[in-house]
């Protein structure tokens, strides 16, 4: 499976109030490229109280299938990227 980019790398927002589509992305690459274990959060609206969660190690990468009107954001910035798979 190959990756195809479909947007321009991003940051993600760093608080529940600075969370984004990802440019409508039903796919994300995201990249933890800090020192740290982050959170993400992904929640139905900006700033919403009902959020999902999931944490990436330092250095990883993850991919996160989501509806396009869901907005994701993390304790510290990471990269993040619309995506899709091609064969």
């Amino acid at each position: 499976m190959i990756t195809k980019i479909v947007a321009t790398q991003v940051n993600t927002g760093a608080t529940a109030g600075a969370a984004t589509s990802i440019s409508d992305a039903t796919c994300v690459r995201l990249y933890n490229n800090t020192a740290g274990i982050v959170t993400v959060g992904v929640s139905t609206l900006v700033g919403a109280a009902s959020t999902n969660y999931f944490e990436i190690p330092a250095g990883s990468v993850e991919f996160l299938a989501k509806s396009a009107s869901d907005v994701i954001w993390s304790t510290s910035a990471i990269k993040a990227n619309k995506v899709a798979f091609t064969n």
